[in-house]
């Protein structure tokens, strides 16, 4: 596990730049922290690695925002799902299979269903503007 502090948005973004060199087409990102940890601003820097020209918002109310680069970024926010049928309801599995990058705002409501390879990304809010954020990968099948 790595672990990194971010002092500003900015630096966030930069971190999440840096992570998505790492992902490839399939790779599935869980993303864990209280409303207001970073979790988008996160996202933002892994859609500019992969060259995405629209603007990356939080999916609280669409649910599923798809980001158009050099390879496809799903942003999904649970936030609002109630339950396991909520989330298939949206297309899940077929995102899963589309060739792009999942990443997964409250993946803890995946419990029972989120894949087994997966990176897992915890930001925590440490004061106003600094962020700690923990990054892992996990290999279930192992």
């Amino acid at each position: 596990m790595e672990i990194f502090i971010s002092k500003s948005e900015a630096e966030t973004i930069e971190k999440g730049m840096e992570f998505a060199k790492q992902l490839r087409p399939g790779s599935f990102v869980a993303l864990y922290g209280d409303l207001g940890a970073g979790k988008t601003q996160f996202v933002k820097g892994v859609c500019r690695n992969f060259e995405v020209r629209e603007t990356v918002n939080s999916p609280t109310f669409t649910i599923v925002n798809e980001y158009h680069g050099k390879i496809p970024v799903f942003h999904i926010d649970l936030y609002r799902m109630k339950d396991l049928d909520e989330i298939f309801g949206i297309g899940f599995d077929e995102y899963l299979d589309a060739g792009g990058i999942c990443l997964v705002e409250w993946a803890e409501k995946l419990d029972g269903i989120i894949p087994d390879s997966r990176y897992e990304v915890k930001m925590s809010i440490v004061d106003d503007s600094t962020r700690e954020i923990a990054i892992a990968y996990v290999d279930g099948r192992n």
